[in-house]
Formats: C-alpha cells, structure tokens, sequence
C-alpha cells in the first residue's frame, strides 16, 4: 500500500501533469493564436514603461535605507548643502627631476592654471569661465583677493597670488614656500614633501592643484545633473589637462579626477562592454541553432527555433521590465545584466521542451497530421512542464526573497529578475511551445525554415526519434561509470573534498570596499587614486563633528575651542582620527575666532564688548562676531562654509562642523591596496561613541560621506548569508511541492545547498569579495544551481522500476543531454565575458562559470549517485523501463516490417510491369 507521502506525490504529479497537457493542448491546436496573445501581453505590459524611472544616485542604490548614516546625513545637508563640485589633479615633474618646486616646474604649472582660469565652455549658447562658476570665498591668495584669489582654489600656486609675474620675479622660491603654513599644511599640498632638521622645506615629488565650482546640480531621471559645471568641466578643465598640456607643458606629468569623472567612466564601462552581451547572444544563437537539430540547415534542423528560444528571452524580458515599471520598481545601472541572465535562465527550458516535444514522437512524422502533433504538443508539456516550473518557481522565489534586501539596488533588480522569471515560464510553455508546434508541422511538410511556403525537393528527415550523441554518452559510458561501485565511491569521496574547501573559502570570503574595482583599468581615474596613495599616503577620509543649538554652542564655547584636545593621540586604534596639527587634518572656527580675538579683538568684527574669559558677554554679540568673523570679506573667511545661521538672518546659530580626517585606512590583499573595510567598520562606530560620551557640550553627531558606504559594508555579509540561507530553504518547500517527494526534494535541497557553499569557497580562491555585485550573483546561482538538479531529480521520479541504477541511468539519457546543453550555453556565453573591463561583468562572468560548472557536476554527477543509493520509490504513473524498451523495439521491429513489405510490394509492381 502507498505511503501518504507517495500519495501526495502522485496526487501532485497528476495534477501538474494534467494542468500542462491541457495547455499543451491549446498551444497545439492554435499555435498562432498563441503566438499572437503572447506578443498582446508583451503589449500590455508595455504600458507600464509610462512609468520607467532609472536611479543612478549611489546613496540611493548602495546604502541600506533607515540607517543611522542616512539620519546623520539628512541632519547635515539641512544645516550645510553641497555647495561645490571639485576638479583636482597631481603634477609631477617629468623625468627629467625629481623636484616640483623648481622654478621651471611652477612656472608651467602656473601657465596651466591660466589656460584653466581663463578658457571658456558654452552651455545653452552662454559661455562661462571658471571666475563665474567658482566657489566665492573672502580670499585664498598670501596678498590679494582680487580676480582668481576670490575664488576657492587650493594649491601652493596661491603664494605668488596665481600669477605668473609674481612668480617670476621671485628670488627664494623656497622661502616663499615655507611661509604657506605649518609642516602639516605644507604635507596636505606636496606630494612626498622633504624637510631639514628645522622643519623647513627642502622639495616635493608632486603638488596638488584643485578648483572648486559652486553647485548647479538638479535631480533629474534618478540622478544628479548639472549641465553648466558639466560642460566647463569637460571643455575646460579636461581639455587643458588632455589635449593642451602635453604638447604645451611637456616638463610635467598630471594624474587628475572631476566631479563629472565617476559617471563618464563608470557608465563608460558597463556600456562599452554591452557589446560582449550582444557576443553572448550570438554565441548562443550559433549553439542554440547547432544542438536543437541538425547544423546544417536543410532536413532536420531548427535554426528558426534557436531564434525562436532568443525571441522568448526579448519577450519576458519586455514584459517583465513593462511591468517592474508599472509596479514603481526603479531601473539601476546593474539592471543591465538581466537580460544576459535571462539568457541563460530561458535557454535551460528551451532545451527541456525541445527534448521532450522529440521523445514523444513515437510514429515517423509522414503519420502526424495537425491533430496528431497537438496531441504531442499536450503530451510533450505534460512531460516538460513540471520541470520546468519546478526550477522557474525556485528561481523566481530566490529573487523574491532577495527582493526584501535593506540595499535598494539589490532590492529592486531581484523584484525585476522575479517578474522577468515569471515571464520566462509562461512564454516557455505559450510562446515557444507554439513556435515548436510550427516548426514541427514545417518540418512534417518538408518545408524550408527562412521560406516556409517553399517545399524542399529532397525527401524529408521521416524517422522515429532516436537519443543523440550525447545522451548515447550518458547511457553508454557516464552513467556507468559513475553508477558502479567503485564510480560511487569515488564520486562521494572526491564531493566530500569539494566541500570541505568550499566550507574553508567561505569561512575566510571578507567584506571588501572594492569601490575601486568598479573602475576600467585603463581609466584615469584609476591612475589618480594610484598617485594620491603614492605621493599623499597619509591622506585620510573626511570627517566632520556638528554641533547643535546657538545657547548650548555659546555655552561650551571655550570647551568647543579646545575640542583637539578630545581628538588627540586616536590616531593609531578606533576611531583613527588623524592627529589635529593642520589646518587639512583639523579646522575648528572656535578655535579660530578664540585665537583672533585675542590677538585683535573685535573692532574688525562688529566692536562687541568682550567678557574677562576673552568671548563676546551676551549670546546676541557672540553671533554678531561669528557672523562677522565667518563672511566672505571677514578674516575667518576659510570658515564661512561651516556655521550655518538661521534663515531669519543671524540671530541664532543653528550648527557649526569642526572639519577633521581619519587616518589613511588601508590594507594589502593579494598584493594590491585596498580600503580596509573592517578598520572603517571599527572607526566608524568608535567615533559615534566618542561622541556619545561629550555629555559636557552640546547636542553633536559625527558626518563623514564614507559612512553610507561603510553601513553597507556591516549588513552586506548579513544580508548575503540571509538572503541565500532563506533561499534555499525556500527551494526545498517549493522542491517538495512540485518534485512532490520527500525524500527527493531533501536530496535536492542538500545537493544546492552544497554547491552554494563550494561556490563561495571558489570565490575566496579566485579573489572574490563580498560586496553588492558578488551578493547579488550568489542569489542568481542559487537558482541556477537548482534548475541543472531539479530536472534530473523531477526525472528521476518519472523513471519507473525498483532498479534505483537503471533509473538514474535512465534520467540521465533522457535529461541530460538537455541539462547539458542550457549549461554549455550559458558558459559560452559567460567566457566572453571574462574578457570584459567592467567589475561589474567580469565578476558576474567568474560567478556565472563557478554556478555553471559546480551546478552541472552536482546535477549530473553527485545526484544521480545520491539518488541511486537512496532514491524513493517513482510515481505510480511512472513506466518501466524495460517496458518503455519493449514498445520501443516493437515500434521498430514494426516500422521495419512496414518498409520490407513496402520494398517486396515495389518489387512485385517492378515484375508485373516487365
């Protein structure tokens, strides 16, 4: 008697079974009627394309919503707005000296920098020169505020007031040098900077030079866009650096970054290799048309349905994108790889389906009327379509789990793989099922594919279907081999090793910044981080402390003053925050007024009286010397961007930021620099509570723009081990309801769960991190490793007998030719892109080959093994297979009878006539 279990099985077996073959049914009769409402629904799903929004923000894409970093930088855009878009860049000499401060060097910097000052771009038919567009400041010259010197500029250039006269006729350069400021501030501006016993300046390597445009930027389509500092960016500052310097300044070197730089290279990237995609398309085209028929085109081959199959991916991913629009999904740059992915999701149920539609045909195609294929059609569906849903419903439920990700980016593209999924499943079983239909009766009718009203002459391909190649590979030879016992042992064994590393590599896979690694290897950008790590090694992350509430800022006024004396000696252990001795690694307008007043009162800055401690005596007069202290014409200028004033005028402070840095937080992995994720991590925190513990002063909140990312980086392990746990736990529900077995659906689920792990252990081997790319790539394998297992394992079930060998050896030779050939499109498809540029690409072609390969040996290697040691018992509709044989060799024994008698009747009519 059957066991609930096996009940149920049947029960479900049944059902999906039934529920196909009706559709299959459907298909078969109208094949194009299907054809026509497959392309309405693409339509209707268009619709949704009114409402297509892109998001390109990082802080948008990249950092997990309703995280303190979020809350402290809403806090501190309300109080300070961006207000400017830098343009820096590094000059050092050529080789012809090692020291930048030669006379001969700055003088040709200085001609540069007046190509720049000077230049014009055009936006809208209005020409701008850097004097319109810069940051206002009250003066960054040693002698002048006039002209440039009123704009933000920093560089050593400022001494001789950015003009070249000056310089010239300048006797001690040296000197003129030296007078700049204090050791630390001369080590912010020149690269690997050389001081004497006295700590007077000796030479540099390198000098930096960097202009400061105030912000125009608007938010349009899902990013930031400012066209006029765009276009003077480009024309001017690019321009000069590219085009006019090397032929006019040959004695210097530049290494130089824009604020527009990050989206020209970074979108640079990902479209440029766009074109390895369409390679990827073709490729599998060319693969497609050569394994679903014959290659040559003529009798028996399927080029049209090889089109066939990438249509059905154009569609889904139509309808799909249609309708993640319609549901307010946002479309991101990683967005872009969907199609590819669909590519090698869709091709596996194209191979399912074609497989099947030509095991079923069981009589030569001359005896198939429309009628006798769609009874094939139904039948065929019936054996395809709980394979295909099994793995369809896997994947598209690993990505609805990840859909809930705290990451927007990862978030909304696996709400859009879902959707597309979806798409993927009901156009495998409607389009392309009709497609298959009308191939079928083309090729019954002898036609040609591209000229399908044009009969061939030859005779048609009018055979019973016979196992290919490859599936005579798995009966023959794979199967044998890895089912005897010595192939058992050996094959359990050497997965036993597989594991183990894999459980040693994921233990050890980190948590990386690899914001770098998003960059082309041959963008300047790269170049330009590689010379600021070089010539400015201890150059750290920017940092800023606000505080709160004119009373309690007048209050702590003197303690806020000496605030450095909190921030000394953290430099070497959390929070990292480097030593306040410059004005680029600590700026403090308390303790920049506090030193003023002392030295020059107030007569400059308003004549308030001033109480025995040296401040203003009333909170009213304190603002009135801020405010007059901090404008653009005071002499606390340089601080005129770091107190923010009630909009009523000045009559309450409302915050103020002493500017500080962390320490250079860098790390050597596989022999290249890295940000060293975990020291951020720890910095990061540390610094919050620090600033917990300042109970004596005012209301205050640690800033940096580095802590959106570094929130990211404590949830992202998380989320990874989380949202793939979840996952395949959730490939074991939907495994058990649809393979409808136990014990089946158990030894799936273990057989991914497995491969999941040994990927991520390959990961470590090949340098892999963590991080948002590799995240959203290890959820992607967990339902492509599903799909090369779920089908032998749902076939296993359908095998019938009590030899568990013979079964597996059967579900080999009937699926595996299928699983073989989506898997070798896939990875055909993914070598192209190993030759990729782009971050992006190249590490989803890593992890796609890693899913490919690993999921293909578990699916048609470990689980077979498994399944014949403990396998359950097949589905009561299963058939034997020696039957199956039986009617096999009768069907031909028959077919074989039919062509003698039709030869001896020939032979007959030859006599008679003679």
């Amino acid at each position: 008697m059957a066991s609930c279990s096996e009940r149920f099985g049947d029960s479900v077996d049944r059902g999906v079974a039934g529920a196909f073959s009706h559709v299959g049914a459907y298909v078969g009769s109208n094949p194009k009627r299907t054809l026509a409402l497959s392309i309405l629904v693409t339509a209707l799903c268009g619709i949704g394309f009114l409402n297509w929004t892109t998001e390109n923000r990082p802080e948008e894409l990249w950092v997990p919503q309703g995280t303190k970093a979020q809350v402290e930088e809403t806090a501190y855009l309300s109080f300070f707005p961006r207000t400017a878009r830098f343009n820096t860049m590094i000059v050092r000499p050529d080789s012809t000296g090692p020291n930048i401060l030669d006379k001969t060097y700055l003088e040709q910097i200085m001609m540069m920098h007046k190509e720049i000052e000077t230049r014009l771009s055009k936006t809208d038919e209005i020409e701008y020169d850097f004097l319109d567009l810069c940051v206002k400041t009250g003066g960054t010259c040693a002698s002048s505020v006039e002209g440039v010197c009123g704009c933000l500029v920093s560089s050593i250039l400022r001494q001789w007031n950015y003009d070249l006269a000056t310089l010239q006729a300048d006797a001690s350069i040296i000197e003129t040098v030296n007078s700049y400021g204090s050791r630390a501030d001369l080590e912010a501006i020149l690269g690997n900077a050389v001081f004497d016993e006295n700590d007077q300046i000796v030479s540099a390597e390198a000098l930096s030079l960097s202009y400061f445009l105030a912000d125009r930027s608007i938010i349009e389509n899902g990013g930031d866009t400012d066209p006029i500092n765009e276009a003077w960016e480009e024309e001017v500052f690019l321009n000069v650096i590219e085009d006019v310097a090397p032929t006019s300044f040959p004695s210097i070197e530049m290494d130089y970054l824009s604020s527009r730089s990050f989206n020209d290279e970074f979108g640079g990237a990902i479209s440029g290799d766009l074109l390895f995609v369409q390679v990827s398309y073709f490729i599998s085209f060319l693969f497609l048309g050569a394994t679903l028929g014959k290659l040559k085109c003529g009798t028996g081959s399927r080029w049209t349905m090889a089109l066939g199959a990438l249509f059905m991916v154009v569609l889904s991913t139509g309808a799909g994108f249609g309708l993640s629009s319609g549901f307010g999904l946002f479309f991101g740059p990683v967005h872009s790889l969907l199609p590819f992915i669909l590519l090698g999701i869709g091709v596996d149920d194209a191979f399912v389906i074609v497989n099947a539609f030509n095991r079923e045909r069981k009589v030569r195609r001359s005896e198939e009327n429309n009628a006798a294929i769609a009874k094939r059609s139904a039948s065929a569906l019936a054996r395809a379509g709980a394979s295909i849903t099994v793995t369809s419903l896997t994947d598209l439920v690993a990505f609805a789990i990840s859909s809930s990700s705290a990451l927007p980016a990862l978030s909304s593209f696996c709400g859009y793989a879902a959707i597309c999924i979806f798409f993927l499943w009901f156009f495998a079983a409607t389009f392309f099922s009709a497609a298959m239909v009308l191939d079928e009766r083309r090729q019954r009718d002898n036609r040609r594919e591209c000229l399908v009203c044009v009969s061939r002459k030859g005779e048609a391909e009018d055979e019973v279907f016979q196992e290919g190649l490859i599936s005579k590979y798995f009966r023959n030879y794979h199967a044998p081999a890895i089912l005897s016992k010595p192939g058992k042992v050996i094959t359990l064994l050497a997965f036993a090793g597989l594991l183990a590393f894999g459980v040693f590599g994921a233990l050890n896979l980190t948590v990386e910044d690899s914001e770098r690694n998003f960059l082309p290897q041959d963008s300047y950008i790269v170049d330009y981080v590689d010379a600021a790590d070089k010539y400015f090694p201890d150059q750290g992350v920017a940092l800023a402390f606000v505080f709160e509430g004119s009373s309690n800022i007048y209050a702590s006024r003197q303690s806020l003053a000496e605030l450095e004396t909190r921030l000394e000696g953290k430099s070497t252990a959390p929070p990292y925050i480097a030593e306040p001795v410059s004005e680029e690694a600590y700026r403090n307008v308390m303790y920049g007024l506090s030193q003023y007043l002392v030295s020059e009162g107030t007569s400059q800055i308003g004549n308030v009286a001033l109480g025995e401690d040296g401040w203003p005596t009333t909170e009213s007069d304190f603002v009135l010397t801020v405010a007059n202290y901090t404008s653009f014409s005071g002499p606390g200028s340089r601080y005129a961007q770091d107190v923010s004033f009630s909009e009523a005028g000045t009559q309450t402070i409302e915050a103020f930021k002493v500017e500080s840095e962390y320490v250079k937080l860098l790390k050597t992995r596989r022999g290249e620099q890295i940000d060293d994720a975990e020291k951020l991590i720890d910095a990061m925190d540390s610094t919050r509570d620090m600033v917990n513990k300042w109970d004596d002063l005012p209301s205050a909140f640690p800033y940096s723009d580095k802590f959106l990312a570094v929130e990211g980086f404590k949830i992202i392990r998380q989320e990874l081990f989380v949202n793939v746990g979840l996952a395949i736990i959730a490939v074991g529900v939907i495994v058990f309801f649809t393979v409808a077995s136990l014990v089946t659906a158990i030894v799936i689920t273990l057989n991914v769960a497995f491969c999941i792990i040994e990927i991520l252990g390959f990961m470590w081997a090949v340098g892999i991190v963590i991080d948002s790319v590799s995240v959203i790539n290890i959820v992607l394998a967990v339902g492509l490793s599903v799909d090369y297992s779920a089908h032998v394992g749902h076939c296993f079930m359908v095998k019938g007998g009590t030899d568990k060998n013979r079964r597996a050896l059967e579900s080999l030779a009937d699926i595996g030719a299928a699983v073989l050939s989506g898997a070798t499109s896939t990875f055909l498809a993914v070598v192209v892109l190993l030759f990729s540029s782009s971050y992006v690409f190249s590490i989803l072609s890593k992890q796609f080959a890693l899913t490919v390969v690993l999921g293909v040996l578990h699916g048609l290697v470990l689980l077979p093994v498994v399944l014949s040691i403990l396998g359950p018992k097949p589905f009561s509709s299963a058939e034997d297979p020696e039957l199956e044989d039986k009617k096999a060799t009768a069907r031909t024994d028959n077919i074989q009878g039919e062509e003698a008698s039709s030869e001896e009747s020939s032979k007959q009519e030859e006599e008679m006539e003679a």
